[in-house]
């Protein structure tokens, strides 16, 4: 394409993105530019990125469909969505020309696209080449990944350009395979400016589809050098030989282009093999509670989706546990949240790998049948709760019933489960907001069980039940957990420190080697707490022996990372 030509595209790119962004509001604009930097889009990767990065920005949930649905994205497969080159570079430059984000925003989000592609790696979500070009686009925004990646795709052009045995139906090459990659190149341009022997390979790749008469003799004869691996432009794909024949690329799905398509297979629908365990999809309903135009405050619903496994533990019970991708998240309280508390600081940068959490905090059926298993260390009541309810979150445990549940049910399963640390809970907890509730910045009774008398800034007074509430009564959050706030107060396994000086960064529990502290930490309020006490960064300390009403638990699985 001419510089003229490229000029006009861009052109109509930016027009195109200024009529989304004043169809709707300016804040999808944000949202627009977030979303440029995969190359594929699907709804689930769409609402990740604006949760973890867009739900303090007022962008709203239903701009995820908008920004689908617009001209700006075009369907590439079921549920799936690209944007044009042009549309994609406009948008990319913006932000990192804004000031308030810039190149470290970009960074952010490739890495947490690059988590996000970890975890539907490990769930079969998306086909090898579609997950290998979505892993491409995100190392190329961060070094030494970037180098990495232009090694790896080096490797696949000579693959799939090298000569084959002179037998069978086949070309000697496999010019699909090919175009697919001198389009990711060309897509990816911008940030392998350096690279410059790949970007002129990619180009007489796709040139050979199109005008391959014009490719000079200096051009194909020529040995492009990308890092340690030799290019040559394949003979088969000159005139008078192989070619790219279009009964060759019929069918390839979803990188529309001259040249050719990539192949691409549709989201499984049948439950996927991780860890030794049978994953299966569930949908679940969120919620997200902002300001409505009277001043009053609205509350938004929507469908989610996230991936489990059900430890079975007899009698027809089962435990859901939830995977949880790894990543980075601040934890603790900044210091303009309302109500919060010096225990909570300093705010600080924590990564955590992956792991299953319990959907719901463990019921008093799930308690029943674990205390009836074989005992470990120390006996369990089978019926310990004030307020009965098979569905009902057990209470009335204190930290050492709660680790000989962990250690009854690890015999009984073959796996490792244990208490969460506190960063594991907070990170599942936020689901990727920043928010003090991962509902927004306010808490209604019509999401949570807590006081309802009492408010939380200027948000909504509600209902005070006075007791606890079967799990999942309320909506879930971005994740997929429920009852994360309110309900009962949950163990976890680390020992209680005054703040989060020298608290651990990797996700792992803080317990003193030589412990003398007689408290542990809970998580999460009760449902006879006021809001301020069921934020996502609130944390108590209590005796490990304590035993009362308010206080119940959940549980953690070890989430193979190999």
């Amino acid at each position: 394409m001419s510089a003229t030509a490229a000029s006009a595209e861009l052109e109509r790119a930016s027009r195109a993105i200024d009529y989304f962004v004043g169809e709707f509001q300016p804040s999808y604009r944000l949202l627009a530019q977030h979303m440029a930097l995969p190359l594929v889009l699907t709804p689930e990767l769409v609402n990740f990125i604006r949760n973890r990065f867009l739900r303090a920005e007022g962008v709203p949930w239903v701009a995820e469909v908008d920004l689908l649905l617009s001209d700006l994205c075009r369907p590439a497969g079921f549920e799936l969505y690209m944007m044009s080159s042009a549309v994609r570079s406009r948008l990319l430059g913006q932000l990192e020309q804004d000031e308030r984000f810039g190149r470290q925003r970009l960074e952010a989000i490739a890495r947490s696209l690059m988590t996000y592609n970890h975890y539907l790696s490990r769930t079969n979500g998306l086909s090898a080449p579609l997950l290998q070009a979505q892993q491409w686009a995100a190392m190329v925004y961060l070094q030494p990944q970037r180098e990495a990646a232009v090694g790896e795709i080096a490797a696949e052009f000579a693959r799939h350009g090298a000569a084959a045995p002179e037998i069978g139906p086949f070309p000697p090459i496999q010019p699909a395979e090919l175009a697919r990659l001198a389009q990711i190149v060309q897509e990816l341009a911008p940030e392998l400016q350096e690279y410059r022997d790949l970007l002129e390979y990619a180009r007489l790749i796709t040139q050979v589809g199109a005008q391959p008469q014009a490719i000079p003799v200096e051009d194909w004869q020529k040995t492009y050098q990308v890092l340690d691996t030799e290019l040559h432009l394949p003979a088969e794909l000159l005139p008078g030989g192989v070619g790219i024949e279009a009964s060759w690329l019929q069918g390839l799905q979803p990188f529309e282009f001259e040249t050719g398509t990539v192949e691409f297979v549709e989201t499984l629908e049948e439950p996927a093999e991780n860890d030794g365990v049978v994953l299966e999809s569930f949908e679940f309903e969120t919620a997200q509670i902002s300001r409505g135009a009277a001043g009053g405050w609205d509350i938004e619903r929507r469908r989610g989706s996230a991936q489990q496994f059900v430890e079975k533990l007899g009698d027809g019970t089962g435990l859901a546990m939830v995977f949880v991708p790894g990543g980075k998240f601040m934890m603790g309280s900044p210091d303009d949240e309302p109500g919060n508390n010096d225990d909570e600081k300093p705010q600080h940068e924590v990564e955590v790998s992956p792991f299953y959490l319990g959907k719901y905090p463990v019921t008093q059926a799930q308690w029943r049948a674990v205390a009836a298993l074989p005992q470990v260390e120390r006996a369990l009541k089978p019926e310990p709760s004030h307020f009965k309810g098979a569905n009902r979150p057990v209470e009335r445990v204190s930290w050492h019933d709660a680790v000989e549940f962990c250690r009854r049910l690890s015999r009984h399963s073959g796996r490792d489960y244990r208490l969460p640390s506190e960063a594991e809970w907070e990170y599942a907890c936020r689901a990727g907001t920043t928010t003090p509730f991962y509902f927004g910045d306010a808490l209604s009774s019509e999401l949570a069980n807590y006081n309802g008398n009492a408010t939380y800034g200027e948000g909504p007074e509600g209902e005070y039940r006075e007791e606890t509430k079967d799990v999942g009564s309320f909506p879930a959050n971005g994740f997929g957990f429920y009852d994360m706030h309110g309900n009962v107060w949950e163990w976890c396994a680390d020992d209680w420190h005054d703040n989060y000086d020298g608290a651990p960064n990797d996700g792992s529990a803080w317990v003193d080697e030589n412990p003398t502290k007689i408290k542990r930490v809970l998580r999460g309020g009760a449902w006879y707490v006021n809001p301020k006490n069921c934020r996502s960064a609130i944390r108590v300390d209590f005796s490990p022996v304590s035993a009362i009403d308010v206080i119940g638990f959940r549980v953690v699985c070890a989430a193979s990372i190999a």
